[in-house]
């Protein structure tokens, strides 16, 4: 990836990326994997459906994101 742009993000190759599953997973099987990009972006799956195209998150989208969720507005 050659810069933090949002389109570089979908040119980005995920085969190598290292999935690991959010803290807040339970033992349900409902997980959500997150793996972390260049230039602070992420990318976020569903580990039930991982061949399924992820969401993927500039840093400033990733850190509004998880401001929402710990402010519980979402």
């Amino acid at each position: 990836m050659s810069s933090g742009s949002k389109s570089d993000l979908y040119t980005f190759d995920l085969t190598a990326v290292q999935w690991r599953k959010a803290s807040v997973s339970g033992g349900e099987g409902t997980c959500v994997e997150v793996a972390e990009l260049s230039y602070g972006a992420r990318t976020v799956r569903d580990s039930k459906n991982p061949g399924r195209e992820p969401l993927r998150f500039t840093a400033s989208e990733w850190a509004a994101f998880r401001a929402g969720i710990i402010a519980g507005e979402l």
